[in-house]
């Protein structure tokens, strides 16, 4: 039968989250063609911007054009060094062939920060149009990327980065964190609690029932079922309004089975 949630669980949870406070989609994107990433850049006592807008657009160019040519070598030697320490070929292959194919693009925006560049585009594929923000260090390799998914159900993105953490898709998993998020918890960081998670567990063996048990106005609680060797446990997913992950909160001592005992005792004779 569903079960309820009560009124105050959803604050306390977002308090246990390990993914910490809530972030929001980001703002601010400066549109293209406009000059430099920042407009101060290189004034005194002034952070620069990573790469120029002609630089970010250049190497938004050459991953979606890696992207496009489902080149699984090609895109992972254009990640970020911290990418590809918990990443490889084989598994940007996987993941390409759950993906779309990708016919064309147009880049839409670039945003500077002080150690990262973002870029948003707009991506036509087989499935539709789909807006993409990718993430480029000063080197012009990724760091990260995140799908607009405001219109999508909850609950499917929910299930869709447990399915992700499961298969070792943790680049993949991370692009369903907001921006702010991806800058405190990185791909490692994900793969460190996953790994913790089951060292407690066991492995994984599949996601149950997942089912979103709360909502506010800014912010939705689901609960992902997930079968692992030893438990079955609930992983609470918390998004904002746009349906970017803003919490997870992995059990910190899962739930085991009680295990039966028989009854030592003679059994009373009538």
């Amino acid at each position: 039968m569903p079960f309820a949630v009560p009124p105050r669980s959803l604050s306390l949870l977002l308090g246990l989250c390990a993914a910490l406070a809530l972030g929001g989609a980001p703002q601010g994107l400066m549109a293209q063609g406009t000059g430099s990433v920042n407009p101060a850049r290189g004034s005194a006592g002034t952070p620069r911007a990573s790469l120029t807008v002609a630089e970010a657009r250049a190497a938004a160019n050459r991953f979606l054009e890696a992207a496009k040519t489902r080149d699984a070598n090609l895109r992972y030697a254009l990640f970020s060094p911290e990418l590809k320490r918990i990443s490889s070929p084989a598994i940007v292959a996987e993941r390409i062939r759950s993906e779309p194919v990708l016919r064309s693009w147009t880049l839409l925006s670039v945003r500077g920060g002080l150690s990262t560049t973002t870029v948003e585009a707009s991506l036509d594929t087989a499935d539709g149009t789909r807006d993409l923000f990718m993430v480029f260090n000063d080197r012009g390799e990724l760091e990260g990327y995140h799908f607009d998914l405001t219109d999508a159900d909850t609950a499917k993105v929910a299930r869709d980065f447990v399915v992700a953490l499961s298969a070792g898709q943790f680049l993949t998993a991370r692009s369903f964190l907001s921006l702010p998020k991806q800058e405190e918890f990185s791909a490692a960081a994900l793969r460190t609690k996953w790994q913790e998670l089951q060292r407690q567990t066991g492995s994984f063996v599949k996601v149950g029932r997942v089912l979103e048990v709360d909502r506010a106005d800014d912010t939705r609680l689901v609960l992902v079922s997930t079968e692992f060797r030893d438990v079955t446990d609930s992983l609470f997913v918390i998004l904002n309004a746009n349906n970017e992950i803003v919490g997870v909160n992995f059990p910190q001592e899962p739930v085991r089975p009680r295990q039966f005992k028989r009854s030592t005792a003679p059994e009373a004779r009538p």
